[in-house]
């Protein structure tokens, strides 16, 4: 259940962060690539790798047995450890206000490693036939994720 309430939440944080975020870019009479950027990155990031992260402390057992994956292993508390890092360093960057590039530098580092997390989950649905729910979306969400970022990463980069 607590998985569950915490899957809602993502996904709908990640939703407003959609919504907000591309009412920020095209305000006014242009479009602003680096402020639609600045708002969703740090966002972005924060619900998905720090809540994923957070459950992975507080309730990796269970997400780990809703995923179809193994419980109670070290690697597992410390991706959850790797993930709030992710969330901590974007925030922190979000807050410096250290630009773009810096932006750009942290959402990179996110969108790889749910990247690779995407195809780790496709490569064990079809090697191990683990068709749970969460273990078959993953792949799915990231690419999601990545054809709604395309056009302001690529209009931000365009600007530098």
């Amino acid at each position: 259940m607590f998985s569950n309430i915490l899957d809602i939440l993502r996904l709908a944080a990640t939703g407003a962060a959609f919504f907000f975020g591309y009412r920020i870019g095209f305000a006014g009479d242009s479009y602003h690539p680096e402020a639609q950027l600045h708002f969703m990155i740090p966002l972005l990031i924060t619900v998905i790798s720090g809540i994923s992260g957070l459950e992975g402390l507080l309730a990796g057992d269970r997400a780990a047995r809703a995923k179809g994956y193994e419980t109670g292993s070290n690697y597992q508390r410390q991706s959850a450890f790797a993930m709030i890092t992710l969330a901590l360093v974007a925030v922190g960057v979000w807050l410096l206000n250290w630009g773009i590039q810096a932006d750009l530098t942290i959402f990179f580092t996110f969108l790889i490693f749910h990247l690779l997390s995407g195809i780790n989950h496709a490569v064990d649905a079809v090697k191990r036939k683990n068709y749970s729910w969460q273990n078959i979306n993953r792949p799915f969400l990231v690419l999601f994720l990545m054809a709604g970022m395309i056009y302001p990463v690529l209009m931000a980069l365009k600007n530098l």
